[in-house]
């Protein structure tokens, strides 16, 4: 009590022109504590269950900021400029609240700027290299919508197999694949038509698709089957199977990153709570690196210095050192973290 009241008496002998200087250093102080900038590349992590997106710095590894997006956030992405953050949202499940949209957001502000229409339930969505195009699986319809970004206007809807849930969009942007998990199919779209070309078999609940680098393969995850199909993109025919091993029935492949080379495939287990790591020239496992409690989205370091997971049931995201292959760093998130993604 005492301090208060020197603290006051000391301010009430403070005559304009010190009490004005003693304002603007605290605000500058304050200021300055504020606009205190993230050291690396941010990465962000959709959480499904409470409407958030968490903002981590991975210079630090440690969360920065929490953006309210509502409904249920699943599929991120950032744009190709690396100006804005697309997440998908929907409703989320046994509630009435929600929307079927794909939201837009400032990455400087934090704000959403903009909201795109989907299909119902959209899961996952890529965009066109250009940044021009979103590419939308949704999954109730059955479809896959292409929306343009410029007009804000879904310009073509193509019927694909059941339940599609993973998209990805070829680097040249020539062909998107979308994996359809209760018909066990990926539907080829010829995204200057925006028609299916081809549709092809893989194994059970086909999770993920991604493409090489040079686009010259693509690897489609397929949680049941316990498989990573490696697809020749030419001919969009797979040429071969990765089997994940059979002495671990909860292993799941489902999300799936590559590093900026290709050489390497971190593949999410979702229930196996792992990490497994795959030589792609030899397709062969490398590694099984123990994470959180169910892993779904997965994302790498611009340096591929360090993998991410988004953990649905620990509430956390895992961080991988690609060198020693071990969690290096544990992050908690928001309420069932789903997808995350690494802004270049």
């Amino acid at each position: 009590m005492e301090n208060r009241v020197n603290i006051k008496n000391s301010l009430q002998k403070l005559d304009g022109p010190r009490l004005l200087r003693l304002s603007i250093i605290i605000a500058l102080c304050f200021c300055f504590g504020c606009s205190k900038k993230p050291k690396g590349p941010l990465a962000f992590v959709s959480n499904e269950k409470d409407g958030t997106v968490t903002v981590i710095d991975t210079a630090t590894d440690t969360p920065v900021f929490s953006i309210q997006v509502g409904a249920r956030p699943r599929g991120i992405r950032i744009s190709p400029d690396g100006k804005l953050l697309y997440v998908a949202l929907s409703y989320p499940s046994n509630k009435r609240e929600g929307e079927d949209k794909i939201a837009a957001i400032d990455i400087e502000s934090y704000k959403v700027v903009a909201k795109y229409d989907a299909g119902t339930d959209p899961e996952q969505f890529a965009l066109s290299p250009d940044g021009t195009r979103c590419y939308i699986a949704n999954e109730d319809a059955g479809t896959a919508s292409v929306t343009d970004l410029k007009k804000n206007q879904v310009i073509a809807t193509d019927v694909v197999g059941l339940e599609p849930e993973g998209i990805a969009v070829s680097p040249d942007g020539r062909w998107a694949y979308v994996t359809s998990e209760s018909s066990s199919n990926v539907s080829v779209i010829d995204t200057r038509t925006n028609q299916v070309v081809k549709t092809f078999i893989v194994d059970a609940r086909p999770r993920e698709a991604i493409f090489s680098p040079d686009g010259a393969q693509a690897f489609v995850t397929a949680e049941n089957g316990g498989t990573v199909s490696v697809i020749e993109t030419q001919n969009h025919t797979v040429v071969d199977t990765i089997k994940f091993p059979r002495t671990e029935p909860q292993v799941k492949p489902k999300g799936a990153v590559l590093t900026s080379d290709g050489l390497r495939l971190y593949v999410a287990t979702g229930r196996g709570n792992s990490v497994v790591v795959i030589d792609t020239k030899t397709h062969q496992i490398l590694t099984m690196i123990p994470v959180g409690q169910r892993p779904w989205g997965i994302a790498i370091t611009p340096d591929n210095r360090k993998v991410y997971t988004a953990n649905g049931l620990s509430n956390d995201v895992s961080v991988i050192d690609a060198a020693s292959n071990k969690v290096v760093r544990t992050i908690k998130a928001g309420d069932g973290p789903w997808g995350v993604v690494i802004k270049p």
